[in-house]
């Protein structure tokens, strides 16, 4: 079992597009290709949600994360707010309310990096 110092949590919210190109995308995708962490999960959020529903080009890359292995999660409540649930569930996402998952990872001591 992995302890919580090989474990990371990306938190994506914003709507800026270069943040989601030139960080948390990048970033997340890089960590796995390269091993930097060994377990990887990227929570889709807020903002970044809609952003991500109207953009091919950043849905293209969400795919290629899955397939990397980055499990992915997008907040349910944000996601019904925007009304893109659906989408993102066809990008192989898992849409749920993340209150309690998130709560859940910072109890057990894994890293978070927000963008």
């Amino acid at each position: 079992m992995l302890n919580a110092e090989e474990k990371l949590v990306v938190i994506w919210s914003s709507s800026d597009r270069e943040v989601a190109k030139e960080m948390a995308l990048l970033y997340s995708y890089n960590a796995k290709r390269y091993g930097w962490w060994d377990d990887i999960i990227l929570i889709v959020w807020g903002p970044s949600e809609d952003l991500l529903s109207q953009d091919f080009e950043l849905q293209e890359y969400i795919i290629k994360i899955r397939e990397a292995g980055i499990k992915l999660e997008a907040c349910k409540k944000c996601s019904d707010d925007y009304g893109v649930s659906k989408k993102l569930e066809q990008l192989g996402i898992d849409v749920k309310y993340m209150g309690e998952p998130l709560t859940q990872y910072l109890k057990e001591g894994r890293k978070i990096i927000t963008f």
